[in-house]
């Protein structure tokens, strides 16, 4: 049976500040989603919120692209705008950079991460979501868990994982695409996600197989609109067992935490915290950057789940270290590397201040 999950997100307005989802958002992003289920167009879907995203998961026939799905996300943020404006949530609709549907979802705001597949007889999917962090913030997790044999034994061990993984890596600020192949090329490959600031890891491929094993949102808020909107906030779906990672292999990276950049106003460093769903909430210093893990089993398009995947004592340590990195960092206060560098400051005020400040500058 041909799938598409697709996962599309947007901050139609939080509860309170940044920090969370009112439950009347979501109820009317379940409302919205239940009536198109009935009409045919979802097999089934699953709403939650990671912070203030409103997350959307659908399954459904219509390929990747869809009009239809894409215009039903987006009259579903819409609605839920809506109930934000009303309950006067914070930035209600900020991540809608349009008045108008185009055909496509992409580049209008939300995030969209989507990949089609036939159904396997034990399906299992990892559906990642994040909130205060860039897209690129899953360039070192995807990697171990595609590319580290030290992160994924199976790599080594089980012989229809063993012939690698291509990855696909866009470049968001020239709109252009690359593919490598590990373990073959995974130096090169390294030279660009390490720098996840402009080269985000899209896709994911059995290189044997050519099956699609990973997909991940790219879209960069403030180069679609042109200033500071909000962070991007990605989501990422994993396909897991069998010719991909164990589950086990798929969360290993969150056991040790890394930083990326968003935190408060999107303009700082910040440890990325592996946490349940309830635990969602940024709050300290609009953060820190947190993800969550949801599980699921398909079933016939049906949506088993979700399990609450990082709601386990033994991340317990990698929230604990996180936590303290959160304190060191946030001793640097407004300098670097706590603050993000000049260069990624150009979508908040720092234009306006160089701009305001330019006739004071004198040659040296």
């Amino acid at each position: 049976m041909d799938i598409t999950l697709s996962v599309i997100k947007a901050d139609v307005g939080g509860y309170v500040g940044h920090s969370s989802s009112h439950p009347d958002v979501i109820q009317k992003a379940k409302e919205s989603l239940e009536r198109a289920k009935e009409q045919g167009l979802l097999i089934d879907y699953y709403v939650t919120a990671c912070g203030d995203d409103l997350q959307l998961i659908m399954t459904h026939q219509q390929g990747e692209d869809s009009e239809q799905i894409h215009k039903l996300a987006w009259d579903t943020f819409v609605g839920c705008t809506d109930v934000a404006k009303r309950l006067k949530l914070h930035g209600a609709g900020q991540d809608l950079l349009s008045d108008a549907f185009s055909g496509t979802i992409k580049g209008l705001g939300p995030g969209v991460a989507e990949m089609q597949f036939t159904e396997r007889t034990a399906e299992t999917i990892v559906i990642f979501m994040a909130d205060k962090t860039a897209s690129g913030a899953w360039n070192l997790p995807l990697y171990k868990i595609f590319a580290d044999p030290f992160n994924t034994i199976g790599l080594v061990i089980a012989s229809n994982m063993h012939s690698g993984f291509t990855f696909e890596v866009h470049d968001v600020l020239k709109s252009k695409k690359i593919t490598f192949n590990a373990p073959e090329e995974t130096y090169d490959l390294l030279i660009f996600l390490g720098s996840p600031s402009r080269y985000a890891l899209k896709a994911v491929y059995h290189k044997e197989s050519g099956e699609i094993a990973a997909s991940s949102s790219t879209q960069r808020l403030a180069l679609i609109a042109g200033r500071y909107v909000g962070k991007d906030d990605p989501v990422c779906i994993v396909r897991s067992q069998g010719k991909f990672p164990a589950v086990g292999e798929i969360l290993e990276p969150f056991a040790s935490p890394n930083i990326v950049k968003g935190w408060m106003r999107g303009s700082h460093h910040g440890p990325l915290i592996p946490v349940s769903f309830r635990e969602a909430r940024a709050i300290r210093f609009d953060g820190p950057p947190r993800a969550i893990a949801a599980g699921f089993q398909l079933a016939n398009g049906k949506l088993i789940g979700a399990a609450d995947l990082f709601d386990d004592p033994s991340f317990d340590l990698a929230r604990q270290q996180a936590l303290a990195m959160a304190d060191f960092l946030r001793r640097m206060g407004p300098f670097e590397p706590h603050r993000l560098p000049l260069e990624e400051m150009e979508y908040t005020t720092m234009p306006e201040v160089s701009k305001k400040l330019a006739s004071r500058f004198q040659n040296i």
